[in-house]
């Protein structure tokens, strides 16, 4: 009886042992299996930077990435140190392959031309700001999947003083892999005009091409653009912009290619007149336009540095290409780029006011005596902000030295809408009915008309509305109730039409809605 006593006294402690071990033994297992939860030999510095690692992000689906996508993600501390790169740097996981070639958006006749092997070389610019990391590369490899080695002579990027951390280190180590890509960095703020002549600095291709950091390059856009150069050194040219849905990057190749400012120095993409179109001996024919989309825009080097580049002081992106566009400019047909447009673009006040200083300096350099209608639909309120009397007089240097012509000239030939006539009437009595003519554009209170909800165009003196009877319009008393059908007036984003005849698209048959700003009287 004393014997099995000891027995189990003595088995005790080996039972612990067992159990001690065993659990000893499970704990290393779990060691093995999840290295990461010994955190505590780890230096504190490091422990946080590898919780800020960049998540894994893929590129969203785009026409030219179908197949094959690129995948970047932040590196673990044993990878790090096996491939003996810095910290916190990207690792491509899986490179981006040769993509299947797209249905171009060109027209068929596109397809037949030969441009030949002698074109000029050219370097894109790209200029970005805190894009998210797939913008630049996506935009790169674009480029370089769409263009041939041969006129490519580089790609310039650069950076306007990004300050997101993925737009550092990471990126220049990407970049630095891949061949013909060159990135530069400003060490300020310069905006778009002036982060575009940072990279023209830099660049040595015989044609520069500037482009939107948003753009997606179709099959055989590069060649049209060099063509159109070469045979014309002082041309500036742009290809037919197509739309790119922000959500599902889908392509919709754009059926509005003119582009078009209103007084307000705003622009709006309208269709090809057709008196143009007649005027062309085939579809594929590059046609002038009043503006040139700021997206793309495509000049031989030595000719944008004699017109002087952009204006620096003109910085956001579609001013600076209506002041550009007042000198020369051209569409072509057979160029295809799409740009990604957000679903809307908010501007702060600091910024609308940057764009507001921007447009008038505009129209005090090029616009001559039609800078007047320019203040006039914007108001008073920047007339202070004019630009200064030595920025006149250097512009002014410039015209002579180029031998600029008068904007005149620009509206006589390139956008003439029919400016100069408005609506006016003569008549002093207060008839029933009163007829109205078109005359020149005064300051006279008979021209002043508005536009309203219920699609009346009422004089502003008195309750009288443009009125159609007998194939002839006039002013009549406006209705009280709902307006009757013959003082109905529908507004077209294109133009704005008195239908008495079927619309022929001429030039008398389009209108201008300019708005009025009122004085505070006493």
């Amino acid at each position: 009886m004393l014997l099995r006593k000891r027995c189990r006294l003595l088995l005790c402690p080996l039972h612990v042992a067992v159990i001690m071990f065993g659990l000893l033994l499970v704990m290393v297992i779990l060691a093995i299996l999840n290295p990461e939860a010994q955190s505590e030999d780890k230096p504190q510095d490091e422990r946080v930077e590898e919780s800020n690692h960049f998540k894994v992000q893929l590129l969203s689906h785009l026409s030219s990435l179908k197949e094959e996508e690129l995948i970047a993600m932040g590196m673990s501390s044993p990878e790090r140190n096996f491939d003996k790169v810095p910290r916190k740097m990207y690792r491509i996981v899986k490179q981006l392959k040769q993509k299947n070639e797209e249905a171009s958006p060109s027209p068929e006749l596109c397809l037949q031309q030969n441009y030949g092997e002698k074109l000029p070389t050219a370097s894109v610019i790209i200029s970005f700001h805190n894009e998210a990391w797939s913008t630049p590369l996506r935009i790169v490899h674009s480029v370089l999947d769409h263009s041939p080695r041969t006129f490519l002579k580089e790609i310039v990027l650069v950076d306007d003083l990004s300050h997101q951390e993925h737009l550092k280190s990471a990126l220049s180590e990407y970049i630095s892999r891949i061949g013909g890509v060159k990135m530069i960095r400003s060490n300020k703020r310069l905006g778009v005009t002036g982060g575009r002549m940072l990279g023209a600095a830099k660049a040595t291709g015989e044609v520069f091409i500037f482009m939107d950091s948003h753009c997606e390059c179709h099959p055989g856009w590069l060649e049209p653009l060099l063509s159109r150069i070469m045979h014309n050194r002082n041309r500036i040219v742009s290809p037919v912009i197509d739309s790119v849905d922000w959500k599902t990057f889908e392509d919709y190749h754009s059926s509005l290619p003119l582009q078009v400012f209103d007084w307000k120095l705003d622009f709006h993409w309208v269709p090809l007149p057709e008196h143009e179109k007649k005027g062309h001996q085939s579809p594929i024919i590059p046609f002038r336009s009043p503006v040139i989309p700021g997206y793309v825009v495509a000049t031989d080097r030595h000719y944008f540095q004699n017109i002087g580049g952009f204006d620096a002081a003109v910085n956001f992106l579609g001013v600076e290409t209506t002041e550009l566009s007042i000198r020369v400019i051209e569409i072509v047909l057979c160029s295809h780029v799409g740009h990604v447009y957000q679903n809307h673009t908010m501007y702060n006040s600091v910024q609308n006011e940057a764009i507001l200083r921007s447009k008038v300096r505009t129209a005090e350099l090029w616009m001559d005596s039609y800078k007047a209608t320019f203040y006039r639909t914007i108001g008073n309120t920047l007339l202070m902000s004019r630009i200064n009397e030595s920025d006149i007089k250097q512009h002014e240097q410039l015209h002579q030295r180029l031998g600029c012509k008068r904007f005149q000239c620009f509206l006589d030939n390139l956008y003439n809408a029919g400016v100069g006539l408005c609506i006016t009437h003569t008549l002093k009595e207060r008839l029933f009915v009163i007829p109205v003519e078109l005359a020149s554009c005064d300051e006279n209170g008979n021209q002043v008309f508005e536009y309203n909800s219920i699609k009346e165009i009422r004089f502003i003196s008195v309750p009288f509305c443009l009125t159609v009877k007998h194939e002839q319009v006039s002013l009549e008393n406006c209705t009280t109730s709902k307006p009757a059908a013959s003082q109905m007036w529908h507004f077209s984003h294109f133009s704005f039409l008195l239908y008495l005849n079927p619309c022929s698209h001429q030039r008398n048959q389009i209108w201008k809605l300019l708005p009025v700003v009122y004085k505070a009287s006493g």
